[in-house]
Formats: structure tokens, C-alpha cells, sequence
């Protein structure tokens, strides 16, 4: 796999200023339109400062219609040494003071029929060094698959505009990154994901796992031509303004759905995988809490009630069971017909 160590192109003296305003921006139109559909509850600001340099604004809403628990994140932090989680994958980042920004959401929603969904874009800086990464994907809890599909097709538009390999390398990335390998299934039914864009000539995949259908999938498509920062800041604003396309509508067409105690009981059941990858895997997780990020914003995409049972198998032939056997393995969403 070909990684480039240097950025094609040199930054614009605005870059961050640029970045940062669009994150915030990003952060206040998905908190407009999560009070416009839960028509009850706002979200509640905490503004914070990092003593080592930079802060943040932590949104969170709680017991609305709509939303049982959900929060909306955007942050900017700057330092003199990056934490190993960076270093690990970008070694020639080292000795460089660096400089971080990202909006990042997760929701959880109140019925069980209306999946929880993820959404976080960042940009880094150190020295020379210069990346952006994020994505969103969607957490059902039963399945539908014209919800599956809404989300990744919005997506794919968002991607395709810019690139036409984005999305067969980013979904691939997602599916791969969501993955919680000790109990070998999938968090939910994917999205996009990508991290270290930096524009360099070589593959889109910059992830660890170079035995997987993503780094398969880009080695076949070869090294692309080099992108500017312009471009890929471009790419960015168009996948965080898709996010309340994807998402909305899903929330409309399932928060009316009664539910019974069942219902209730399995969605806190599956909580507990959002919990659990959220805390081994997640990698804005690790960043923040190795930085001294503010905990309680770092830990905001935990949901509110969650319940752990031993051994739990779905009835056969159940709702339940169509979720561990189709849903929660990677699907072609886009153009699935089954």
C-alpha cells in the first residue's frame, strides 16, 4: 500500500479558521433540525476550555420525543506533542505541535424502531502534516431495509460528487472500522468512513487492516491522482450537510411505530454494543481521553440506559434474529433488492 508522508499541496493561511467555522456551522444546523423534528426538548449547551490550549461546545438533549439521550460535539484542541493513537499511524507527524477540530454526534433515539446513528468530520494539523477523516453511519435495532439503503444511497450521492471511488472505499473502510471483533458482528449496517485524506497521490485506503476488502478494493483501484486541500475540505461540507437528508427521513417513517416491553428490552440490550465498541475501539474516544479532552464530552455517546444479559440468542424466525442474520453483516445497501 502506497501512504504518502508529505501533502501535495501547500495549506491555505485560513485553513483552520475555515475548518473550525464549518464545524461550528455543521453543529448548529444538525442541532436545528434535531429541535425542529423532536418538537419538544432543546439541547443544552456547555462551553469548555482545555488548559493546554483550545475548547469546545458540548450540546446534549435529553428526554425528548424524539431523542432519549443525544449529543452534538464540536471541539478545537492544540498541543505540543500528538498522543500515541496519532503518532502510531502518522509517525512523521512526530515533533510537530498539532492542531484538531471536529464536529462529532451520536443520537439515541427514544422508540426502538428509530436506529441511533453517528456522525463525526475532523481535520489535524502538525507542521507540514495535514489530514481530514470522519464519516456516519447508522445503528439499527430492527430491520428495514429501505432505511439501510436511504442512508447509504445519500451518502454515495454526497461521495460521487467528488470522487468515484469515495464511496466503494469509504463504505468498505466503514464496515470494516464498526466492527467489534470480539463478538465478531458488525455495530450497525454502516456507512462511510475515512481518515489521513491528505490529498497525496497514492491509494484512498489509509487504514490498518491492509488483508481487508478495503484495502483490497483500493489496491485494484490504484493509486488516484492528488487532491488539493480545497478539494477534500469540499468533499467534508458535502457529506456533513447530507447527514440530516440520510437521517430525518428514516426518523419520520419509524417514531410512530408502537412498541412493547420486547422492543424496549432488545434495543438496551443492543446499547450495550455501542457501549462496548465506543470503549475498546473507537478511535475519537482514544484521541480525546489521551489528550485530556473534557470526559464528560468525550463519553456524551454513551446511551442513557443500557442492559448487559448472559448468553442472549434472538427466537428463530424473529425481527430479532433478521437483524444478527442480515443486518449486521456487510450488504451491497445501495443496490440491494432482496
Amino acid at each position: 500500500m502506497t501512504v504518502a508522508t508529505s501533502a501535495p499541496t501547500t495549506l491555505p493561511s485560513d485553513s483552520r479558521q475555515r475548518v473550525s467555522s464549518f464545524l461550528k456551522t455543521l453543529q448548529d444546523e444538525i442541532c436545528h433540525g434535531l429541535e425542529a423534528a423532536d418538537g419538544g426538548a432543546q439541547f443544552q449547551e456547555d462551553s469548555w476550555q482545555r488548559p493546554e490550549g483550545g475548547g469546545g461546545r458540548s450540546r446534549v438533549m435529553k428526554n425528548g420525543n424524539l431523542l432519549e439521550q443525544g449529543g452534538v460535539n464540536f471541539s478545537e484542541v492544540w498541543g505540543e506533542q500528538l498522543p500515541p493513537s496519532i503518532l502510531s499511524q502518522r509517525p512523521e507527524a512526530a515533533g510537530h505541535g498539532f492542531y484538531a477540530t471536529g464536529t462529532s454526534m451520536v443520537l439515541h433515539p427514544r422508540n426502538p424502531y428509530v436506529p441511533t446513528v453517528h456522525l463525526n468530520y475532523r481535520y489535524f494539523e502538525a507542521g507540514p502534516v495535514w489530514w481530514f477523516g470522519g464519516g456516519a453511519d447508522l445503528t439499527p435495532y430492527y430491520p428495514f431495509a429501505e432505511d439501510a439503503q436511504h442512508f447509504h444511497r445519500i451518502h454515495k450521492a454526497a461521495c460521487d460528487r467528488h470522487h468515484s471511488e469515495y464511496y466503494p472505499v469509504f463504505k468498505r473502510w466503514c464496515d470494516e472500522y464498526f466492527y467489534l471483533k470480539h463478538r465478531g458482528e458488525s455495530r450497525g449496517i454502516g456507512g462511510i468512513f475515512f481518515d489521513y485524506q491528505d490529498g497525496s497521490e497514492g491509494e484512498l485506503y489509509r487504514g490498518p487492516n491492509l488483508d481487508g476488502e478495503a484495502a483490497n478494493y483500493s489496491r485494484h483501484v490504484g493509486a488516484v491522482a492528488p487532491r488539493s486541500w480545497e478539494d477534500l475540505f469540499a468533499f467534508i461540507q458535502s457529506c456533513g450537510q447530507a447527514f440530516l437528508e440520510a437521517y430525518l427521513p428514516i426518523v419520520e417513517r419509524r417514531r410512530h411505530i408502537e412498541y412493547g416491553d420486547r422492543e424496549r428490552q432488545f434495543q438496551l440490550y443492543r446499547r450495550g454494543r455501542y457501549v462496548e465498541f465506543n470503549l475498546v475501539y473507537d478511535r475519537g474516544t482514544i484521541f480525546g481521553l489521551q489528550t485530556n479532552g473534557r470526559t464528560e464530552s468525550i463519553l456524551m455517546s454513551l446511551p442513557p440506559l443500557v442492559r448487559w444479559e448472559y448468553n442472549y440468542t434472538p427466537e428463530p424466525n424473529s425481527p430479532e434474529a433478521e437483524l444478527y442474520t442480515t443486518f449486521l453483516k456487510a450488504q451491497d445497501w445501495v443496490n440491494w433488492s432482496h
